[in-house]
């Protein structure tokens, strides 16, 4: 099946037209302008398959964008093998569940300060979802309070995708990244980099990984929003997720992922998959979304359920290159629902939301909800 990248059914209703791609084929196709074919894997078994297969290999080229000014050293997702291992093995430690549940406090106060003064009716996404991860990230990370406005406005920036905006921010993104390298080697800041500055990371190493923490942030927040309004959706669930949150966020990883596709990998070689000849040098990713609804693996996938016994989903990707940031994303997302319902059990949407046209992403433009 080839999926057309402008048709908006495809954009507005991926579960949908994912669904159909997948019952035809392991493989569907997709033209991106600039780039040519891009083979999209849609079933479970044959995604795990191309995220340990070393046919197929992450390159710069795998990323349509560097920008301009960001350190030429390569990032995780960039490299492969011994580079590739060393480079995790430096971060990994300040992202372990171990280490990340320490900072669960910091998660619980910043949710609360977000929805301490919301009012009756508020949009969810623009005014909790996508501003809550930059804070996170700035406690994460060590920023200054001082420069704590610059990061905010930059989160907005990046949270609204590709855009002017976003264009504009990047130079603020990595000024901020190298001045808190700075100060982590001159011993005056706290948070992850003060532990990484310890290590055999080079200073290019680190800005490079602030700013994929900062791109990162998207991810949660746009999961958040998802998840709010999944549950809205199914109201029968939210008393089930305060039972067992840590479940239940599982279930909504799989169930409302907002990242619909891998970064493309590279094959070296002719490879089949799932019947499927890929050429040698085309760009191949996995619709996620598609491969955590597959009926062979999740029965009744298309039915949320936040008791469900947790399966292996994607939403983290696979292998070597699985998520670094999963749990402080999982926590996030289990300390904004929990909160949220919490704080607000009369919850309900105050409008439809708006979905965004994206064939990257299936995110949200609005969500407004009324509290009372």
């Amino acid at each position: 099946m080839r999926i057309d990248p402008t048709d908006p059914a495809a954009l507005l209703d991926p579960v949908a037209t994912y669904a159909q791609a997948r019952k035809e084929s392991a493989v569907a196709t997709m033209e991106v302008p600039g780039l040519g074919t891009l083979w999209i894997v849609t079933r479970h078994d044959e995604a795990r398959q191309v995220l340990t297969d070393p046919r197929f290999r992450l390159a710069r080229e795998s990323y349509a964008m560097r920008p301009e000014g960001l350190p030429e050293t390569p990032n995780l997702g960039e490299l492969e093998g011994q580079d590739h291992a060393r480079l995790r093995r430096l971060a990994a430690p300040a992202f372990t569940a171990r280490r990340i549940a320490e900072f669960r406090p910091h998660i619980e106060q910043t949710v609360e300060s977000l929805l301490r003064d919301q009012p009756d009716v508020f949009d969810l996404l623009t005014d909790f979802a996508h501003p809550m991860p930059i804070e996170v990230i700035c406690d994460l990370v060590g920023i200054a309070d001082e420069e704590r406005p610059m990061w905010r406005k930059v989160g907005i920036a990046v949270a609204g995708g590709q855009g002017q905006a976003f264009q504009e921010a990047i130079p603020d993104v990595i000024a901020g990244a190298k001045a808190a390298v700075a100060r982590a080697r001159a011993k005056a800041g706290q948070g992850v980099l003060a532990d990484l500055v310890q290590t055999e990371a080079t200073d290019d190493e680190l800005v490079v990984l602030v700013w994929h923490l900062v791109l990162a942030g998207q991810v949660p927040g746009n999961l958040i929003a998802n998840a709010v309004a999944a549950l809205l959706d199914n109201p029968n669930q939210i008393p089930l997720l305060q039972e067992d949150p840590a479940r239940a966020v599982e279930e909504l990883l799989r169930w409302c992922t907002p990242q619909l596709l891998t970064v493309p990998r590279f094959t070296t070689e002719d490879v089949e998959i799932g019947g499927v000849r890929i050429p040698k040098g085309e760009r191949v990713t996995v619709s996620m979304l598609s491969a955590n609804r597959d009926p062979a693996v999740f029965p009744d996938p298309d039915r949320l359920d936040v008791t469900r016994t947790p399966g292996p989903h994607l939403a983290f990707a696979h292998g070597a290159h699985f998520c670094l940031g999963a749990a402080l994303a999982r926590l996030e997302t289990e300390v904004a629902l929990t909160t949220l319902f919490a704080r607000f059990p009369d919850l309900r949407l105050a409008a439809d939301p708006v979905r965004v046209p994206d064939p990257g992403n299936w995110r949200l433009a609005t969500l407004p909800v009324r509290t009372a």
